[in-house]
């Protein structure tokens, strides 16, 4: 039998589950609860009528449940138990009223727990006064079968408190059973899991994100179809086909102002004027699209640089096979003294090179085949080292180790020396890239 020990863990329990009360909840039940009930008395060993205690025997009653305000229910239990202790057929009457705490959670199996308080009879009367005084604890479960009918299932701990001296309650009957419900009055229970406003039963949307605005069926409008319902979308006015982040917002990973999912072109560069497609305009055709295209009108085929604009035959014989060949400077006769009308060529040529800081070029002097060998390779190293000369002063931005100069003499013969227009080839100037791979990526 259960002693008052029990009571601090069922008091402590039942005033856990009241603090969680709340005033709205999603559980709706009937108002009024009527249940038969029968079960099995256990009386306490000291219960003991004139002839020797009380056996445990049958229990009938009933319950009856008012809702007060949903989890919360005014409770009143009764009951009768005979027993066949003696002859005389000693009886125990319990009537009691309660606060019984039930589960909101929408589900078919609810716990419950009671509390309250009421009297005790025993016929005949028992020794020491004690037929009067109750304290009652109840916990089970209430079993849904219907929106109207159920089932309860129940222990209860009924304590006696003697009327003359409280402290010294201690004897516990216990009580238990199964009652069938019949509840009736107020509206039916309406569940709604999602919380979407539509009952279970009509939702064909039963998971619905919290916070999605649905349709009478329960399921999730998305009024540009993004895939994100409306209620959520911070975005709503998306266009078809654009993808969107978590909030319903289109991405536009290039920063053109054409969506992501729209844009046909979506790796265009930072800052290019793009078209409806979000494909980068390039009037010219020149693949440098006009933000940045500094020759917006170069004619079509032409080579260019990556400002969009035509490079010179000079930079294309540069970049293509890694140096310059000039056979027009002209020096005094027999001399290393360049002419004034070479100027413009070697002109032409110190700006190019100054277009890619940090190369390294070797200046190299070539002659035809007349005079001796010896005297044709200082010749042209004088040459070079005058062509050297002439760009180191003429263009401050090459540092002096960046150009070498070298004399190949009559060694390194284009064509054959068999003409004057064959030699006018071969007494030339080349200006040779030593680290071409500067060039790429660079044009």
């Amino acid at each position: 039998m259960l002693r008052p020990r029990v009571w601090l863990p069922l008091i402590v329990l039942t005033a856990s589950l009241l603090a969680r009360v709340t005033a709205a909840s999603d559980f709706q039940e009937k108002r009024f609860n009527l249940v038969p009930f029968v079960g099995w008395t256990y009386f306490d060993r000291e219960v003991k009528a004139p002839l020797g205690p009380f056996n445990n025997d049958l229990y009938m009653g009933g319950r009856i449940g008012i809702r007060v305000a949903s989890p919360l229910w005014l409770d009143l239990a009764g009951g009768y138990t005979m027993t066949e202790a003696c002859d005389c057929k000693p009886t125990w009457t319990d009537l009691s009223a309660n606060l019984m705490l039930v589960s909101s959670k929408p589900r078919a199996i609810n716990p419950f727990v009671s509390l309250g308080g009421g009297v005790s009879k025993f016929v005949p009367q028992l020794s020491g006064d004690q037929k009067d005084g109750t304290f009652e604890a109840a916990a089970g479960l209430k079993v849904k079968v219907t929106n109207s009918l159920g089932l309860r299932l129940e222990a209860r701990n009924v304590l006696l408190v003697p009327r003359k001296d409280y402290g010294k309650a201690h004897i516990d009957n216990m009580v238990l059973g199964a009652g069938l419900v019949f509840a009736f009055g107020g509206k039916d229970e309406v569940i709604d899991s999602d919380g979407d406003g539509v009952p279970d039963k009509l939702d064909k949307c039963p998971n619905t994100q919290r916070g999605c605005t649905v349709d009478a069926s329960g399921c999730p409008s998305d009024s540009d179809g993004d895939g994100v319902c409306d209620g959520l979308d911070q975005c709503p006015g998306t266009p078809r086909g654009a993808t969107v982040d978590a909030k319903g917002c289109p991405n536009d990973a290039d920063g053109d102002g054409v969506w992501d999912g729209i844009d046909q072109c979506p790796d265009t560069p930072k800052g290019c004027a793009v078209d409806a497609r979000g494909c980068p305009i390039d009037t010219d055709g020149d693949g440098v699209c006009d933000s940045f295209d500094k020759c917006p009108n170069t004619p079509t085929g032409a080579r260019i640089d990556r400002d969009g604009c035509p490079v010179s035959e000079r930079e294309v014989e540069l970049v293509d096979t890694g140096r310059i060949r000039i056979s027009n400077i002209e020096f005094d006769y027999n001399k290393s003294t360049i002419r004034p009308s070479s100027h413009a060529v070697l002109d032409t040529v110190g700006r190019l090179l100054t277009k890619w800081p940090g190369l390294e070029i070797e200046i190299a002097g070539h002659t035809d085949s007349r005079g001796s060998d010896k005297y044709n390779h200082a010749l042209s190293h004088r040459r070079a080292q005058s062509v050297r000369a002439y760009l180191l002063e003429h263009f401050p931005q090459f540092a002096p180790t960046q150009l070498t100069a070298k004399g190949h003499g009559e060694s390194e013969p284009l064509v054959p020396n068999t003409s004057q227009a064959n030699m006018q080839l071969n007494r030339r100037v080349e200006f040779v890239l030593l680290n071409p791979d500067i060039l790429k990526g660079k044009q």
